[in-house]
């Protein structure tokens, strides 16, 4: 499947059942991956809003809003993957995080 059949179908997806998750989360990636920042980072909001992430996602919002020129944002969302990650075992993770963060 092309990237913009994936985005096509992964919209549609969405679009059915909003409060699908990970569809969201996957959308998100795409979008991601397409240089779609604004997009990505409404539906990464929107995933964060509706589910207990574990960091990743949080370091996948603030990639978004370092695209869109908003560093303030980015630090607050690593600043929330930090705590996740830690919350849920994951100290490689929050390293990362917190890496990127600093090299802000």
């Amino acid at each position: 499947m092309t990237a913009p059949s994936r985005l096509d179908a992964l919209r549609a997806m969405v679009q059915r059942a909003p409060d699908n998750m990970p569809a969201r989360f996957g959308l998100a990636n795409e979008l991601l991956k397409a240089g779609a920042w604004a997009e990505a980072a409404e539906h990464l909001e929107r995933y964060l809003a509706g589910h207990d992430d574990e960091g990743n996602g949080w370091g996948r919002l603030a990639d978004a809003y370092e695209q869109l020129g908003r560093p303030d944002d980015a630090r607050a969302a690593y600043d929330r993957g930090i705590a996740a990650s830690h919350q849920f075992g994951h100290p490689g993770m929050a390293a990362e995080l917190e890496s990127r963060r600093d090299a802000l």
